[in-house]
């Protein structure tokens, strides 16, 4: 059992070792096929990373079980040392953390902070959760009895997390899982096993967590993830990622009576109001729109526009898009990285075309570029002047406009997840809620307009589990709770609301005196 007392610096480097499963408190060399992580802007080689099998999916969960019980009779104060020390770790490694969120995630500087930052305060908050973990005293309806109701964590806790915010979205089921008492299984996306598994292991290894605790497996999700997510140990499977995959991954847990802690898509709508600063609402839009290439579960899909500001708003949210930074995610000043893989990049692409030809107007983007299109950084629209509807060269979609728009075309009835921007005429508030609600999605939203209190009744109307007033919904802090309606998943993430998710209750009643039964 690891024994560390005070934050160590582990190996967290783009040339650290990373071919290896982390199981029981060991970074076990396997006899596994491996696979290869590559840079998304430049598709060069960075790591290999074992391919975990279901073998190592169920020796995780067992492990991880024989390790928990312990761990759970450990004082509140034990326990929130060890996620204190996670936050140290990280903090010492920010640097080294947020390259390789660059050159794995394609993670632009500005994007890779922001989810170091956010990543650091989840674990922060999840070190209080110990403390914060209580019951209840509940009157009785009999004579004499005294009911109590204490929380307890689920056990083990399954955790599957998505390429786009790796680090975040990993630790936001993990810290909180293991704070309050849980042993946990990881099994990144394998797109982003270091910064969404590996990294986390080591982080809490330096931090002194006891062996077994935390294991994590990388894999594909076609060979392993159905196990990982069906697993009989598991008490909660935690699972961010698409609707599809999603429905899939609840149904393997409810199988086995697993509570489905699900984040899953979105089609988040900007609704600007007649009333609206049109140059303040054009800047919240595109940082919502083109924040890491749009690749955000909360990103803003369709950008719902009153008609009398409607071809304002078109121009200035155009030549925002071409006057963002395009390039390799390490520069400085880089704004728009690559896409994460081909398909992703291929399919943003043919929404963009079929939203075209069913009579949009393209305004600027449409195309992707290459590494060697692109000298350093180099502005959007010196880009566009360049390329064609379609064109694909590379991994660096241009951030896309479209104006004449419809609820209905590809670009915006589609979860595109990219750096596009349909924009959709209304003719009043009841149409501006229709438009925003026509979605199967109810994940984040925003409302733009000088009347604020207009603005919160039009908030009030939007089927969306957080919707964000003067601003993009592109927002997510540690002790809010974070989670979608409809078809965007099932329970939330952050502060008391995660611990309800990663606890059960339990009732234990005391007779203080002789109970008189009818026979």
């Amino acid at each position: 059992m690891s024994q560390s007392t005070q934050a160590e610096r582990p190996d967290i480097s783009v040339d650290a070792e990373w071919n290896r499963l982390y199981l029981d408190g060991e970074h076990s060399p396997t006899g596994h096929d491996s696979f290869v992580v590559e840079n998304p802007a430049t598709h060069e080689q960075i790591a290999t990373v074992p391919k975990g099998t279901i073998d190592d999916i169920d020796e995780a969960y067992e492990t991880a079980t024989a390790a928990q019980a312990e761990w759970a009779e450990r004082s509140p104060g034990e326990r929130a040392a060890v996620v204190s020390r996670a936050v140290e770790v990280l903090r010492d490694n920010r640097e080294s953390i947020i390259e390789l969120l660059a050159v794995e995630s394609g993670a632009a500087k500005i994007k890779g902070a922001s989810e170091f930052e956010s990543a650091v305060g989840i674990t922060q908050e999840a070190a209080s959760f110990p403390t914060r973990i209580s019951g209840d005293h509940r009157a009785s309806n009999i004579d004499g009895k005294q009911n109590f109701v204490k929380r307890e964590p689920v056990g083990v806790v399954g955790v599957i997390s998505p390429w786009n915010f790796p680090l975040h979205l990993s630790i936001r089921a993990v810290a909180p899982a293991l704070a309050a008492g849980n042993g946990v299984v990881l099994k990144p996306a394998s797109d982003t096993p270091i910064t969404g598994g590996l990294l986390i292991a080591r982080v809490f290894e330096a931090a002194g967590l006891p062996d077994g605790l935390l294991n994590v497996v990388p894999g594909r999700g076609s060979e392993i993830g159905d196990r990982m997510a069906g697993h009989p140990a598991a008490g909660v499977v935690a699972f961010t990622g698409s609707t599809a995959v999603g429905r899939r991954v609840a149904k393997q847990a409810v199988d086995h009576l697993a509570y489905p802690a699900m984040e899953l898509g979105g089609n988040g709508p900007h609704v600007v109001l007649e009333d609206a600063d049109v140059e303040e609402a054009v800047d919240a839009g595109a940082f919502g729109t083109f924040l890491h290439q749009g690749q955000i579960c909360i990103s803003i899909n369709r950008h719902l526009v009153h008609e009398s500001r409607y071809d304002d708003y078109v121009d200035a949210l155009a030549e925002k898009a071409n006057s963002l930074p395009v390039g390799d995610p390490t520069v400085k000043n880089t704004v728009i990285g690559p896409i994460i893989n081909e398909s992703q990049r291929d399919q943003m692409l043919g929404y963009i075309e079929e939203t075209v030809e069913a009579g949009a107007t393209l305004e600027t983007g449409g195309a992707a570029v290459s590494l060697d299109d692109i000298e350093g950084t180099t502005r959007a629209g010196e880009l566009d002047a360049e390329t064609a509807l379609g064109d694909a060269t590379g991994p660096f979609v241009l951030p896309t406009v479209l104006s004449g728009a419809t609820n209905e075309m590809a670009a915006a009835c589609n979860e595109h997840f990219g750096p596009v921007a349909p924009v959709i005429p209304f003719a009043d508030t009841d149409d501006a809620v229709e438009l925003a609600n026509d979605t199967e999605y109810g994940l984040a939203a925003s409302v733009y307009g000088d009347d604020v209190g207009r603005a919160q009744q039009i908030a009030d109307r939007i089927d969306a589990g957080m919707v964000h007033v003067n601003d993009q919904p592109v927002n997510d802090e540690p002790h809010v709770p974070f989670g979608g309606y409809k078809a965007s998943g099932i329970g939330r993430f952050n502060g008391e609301y995660v611990l309800e998710e990663v606890t059960r209750s339990k009732w234990i009643s005391v007779q203080n005196e002789p109970r008189e039964y009818p026979f």
